[in-house]
């Protein structure tokens, strides 16, 4: 029988998974099908062309898949490298069940995808597709931990979640930083993915193949900066390590540097850190020898730069050269159009590192949207799964579910300060925001029942479904 990727010896755990299965998925297929890596067909066995109206098999190879299958989801498949185990595909007047799975190199890359058509009888394929689901899901797992191990990064861009305007004006910032070798500066509060985001950028730009080395400037003790920076010479100073250690621009030579927390950097580093990025030059403790480095360089900070430059605490010089292109990302009470697809996400996430199944309702989505989230999406993710662990029978996080572990004390959204001192504002901006702030109180009391909420508010539940969506 011939093989689909016969011509390629560069198989790695899925590929040879796929290979000893294969006999088996195309015996009991009605048809299978394998494009290579830009989806042009390199094989189709005779029962699948059969199926399509193809008279000539051979007639096919080489050409692009969509056009003979106008509904195929392999561009998908190959696309993302992740499989569709079981999917309904219309051709013609016939519904197929269909599973795709990717094919991959030994480095990880995909270099093409096989597919079988499934509708006559599943029943045999049932443990062989469970089978390669656990397998699968093992392979990236593995992967996963490697790469926290390995000077890469474990982020892509589909990992900043969000399809508000605001999210999908940071991916737009994020996909014009990859393409441009410049440096960038991420502005955003604690725990709305700064990281992820730096990590995103570098995954899809041209040092994405060199390494992605961060350091959190506010974790580390400021006398020990410059040499996490810079690197250290055997016996610099008393106590020193009798090797040499190098730092981190040595280390992510060729790729990015990411430098979370710059605000907190102090004033003497800045002088430093600005001379190696104009000079593009570096210095280890104790060395008296000047060494080469070619770093991309993203910051990000939770801080107000500005007003720490009217100050003097950081240099204008260097927020100049940090700030190339700037991206902010809001907060997640400015995004809270975000909310569902963001739990889909990481209650996607949390499951699978729980073992366990879960969900939530609308209302529980609702008692969410009610919360001021100071720690933005890292305690998101912590709400729910804290929900999900008191939750144990059910899975399905409801708003009594949610309002057990959210906090007692939940802060307003504009702050207290906005109502009752500080700058002056317009009337109308101050009713807005004491009327979002009686909504928001209105939904914890009723425990995210609209209906009740609007009675509590003495307003009809059309007129609160309105407010609740000027307040989003």
């Amino acid at each position: 029988m011939a093989q689909p990727f016969a011509d390629n010896n560069k198989t790695g755990l899925t590929r040879d998974l796929i290979e000893a299965m294969f006999p088996m998925f195309e015996q009991a297929s009605a048809g299978a099908i394998a494009v290579d890596s830009e989806c042009r067909i390199t094989w189709i066995n005779a029962s699948y062309a059969a199926l399509l109206g193809v008279d000539n098999p051979e007639a096919v190879i080489g050409q692009p898949v969509r056009p003979v299958i106008p509904h195929t989801r392999m561009p998908e498949v190959v696309a993302s490298g992740r499989p569709l185990l079981l999917d309904i595909m219309e051709y013609g007047d016939q519904q197929l069940v269909v599973t795709r799975l990717p094919f991959f190199d030994e480095s990880g890359a995909v270099i093409g995808a096989v597919a079988f058509v499934l509708y006559d009888d599943l029943q045999p394929l049932t443990p062989l597709v469970s089978k390669y689901r656990r397998l699968h899901q093992d392979l990236l797992a593995a992967r996963k931990a490697l790469a926290r191990h390995a000077r890469g990064t474990r982020y892509s861009l589909g990992d900043f979640v969000g399809a508000s305007t605001a999210a999908l004006e940071v991916k737009r910032r994020a996909r014009l930083a990859a393409g441009r070798d410049m440096p960038v500066l991420i502005l955003g509060e604690t725990g709305t993915g700064k990281e992820v985001l730096a990590q995103s950028i570098h995954a899809v730009s041209g040092r994405a193949g060199k390494p992605f080395v961060g350091v959190n400037l506010a974790a580390v003790p400021e006398n020990l900066l410059e040499a996490e920076f810079f690197g250290v010479v055997p016996g610099a100073f008393t106590g020193a390590d009798k090797r040499a250690r190098e730092g981190k621009f040595k280390l992510a030579n060729g790729g990015t540097l990411f430098l979370d927390e710059v605000g907190d950097m102090p004033l003497a580093l800045q002088a430093k850190l600005l001379r190696a990025l104009q000079e593009g030059e570096i210095e280890a403790l104790g060395s008296n020898r000047v060494e080469s480095v070619d770093v991309r360089v993203i910051a990000a900070t939770s801080r107000n730069l500005e007003a720490m430059m009217a100050e003097g605490s950081f240099r204008s010089d260097l927020y100049y050269r940090l700030n190339v292109l700037e991206i902010p990302i809001p907060p997640l009470r400015d995004r809270l159009a975000d909310m569902g697809i963001l739990c889909e996400a990481l209650l996607e996430d949390i499951c699978q590192g729980l073992g366990v199944r879960g969900e939530i309702t609308d209302e529980g989505l609702e008692a969410l949207s009610a919360h001021d989230w100071p720690g933005n999406i890292r305690e998101l993710r912590n709400v729910l799964e804290r929900a999900l662990t008191m939750d144990e029978d059910s899975g399905t996080l409801d708003a009594d579910a949610i309002f057990k572990v959210l906090p007692k004390q939940a802060a307003s959204r504009s702050g207290k300060a906005g109502l009752h001192g500080g700058a002056a504002k317009p009337l109308s901006e101050v009713v807005a925001e004491a009327e979002a702030e009686a909504i928001r109180n209105a939904l914890l009391v009723s425990r995210g029942n609209r209906s009740q909420a609007a009675r509590l508010l003495g307003i009809s539940r059309s007129a609160l479904y309105e407010k609740l969506a000027r307040v989003s």
